[in-house]
């Protein structure tokens, strides 16, 4: 099971944009456009960092490289 983490994005803590809480878990998620597909190019895509709210599941997407991830001990 992914560990939770809370996030910062220039200094500023991310929170839900739903129900404004701060853990997170996070994966790599792939911007996908059928074109590259169609080509059998999809690894060729752009990546962005998801962040899923560990209490609502709300998905929230960065594409920013700055974004900054710090582990949590859930509790």
């Amino acid at each position: 099971m992914a560990k939770p983490v809370r996030a910062a994005l220039g200094g500023v803590w991310i929170t839900c944009n739903f129900c404004q809480g701060d853990l997170f878990r996070d994966r790599e998620v792939k911007l996908n456009s059928s074109g590259m597909e169609f080509m059998s190019l999809g690894w060729a895509n752009e990546s962005a960092t998801g962040l899923i709210c560990w209490n609502c599941g709300y998905v929230h997407l960065f594409v920013n490289r700055d974004i900054e991830l710090y582990k949590q001990k859930k509790g």
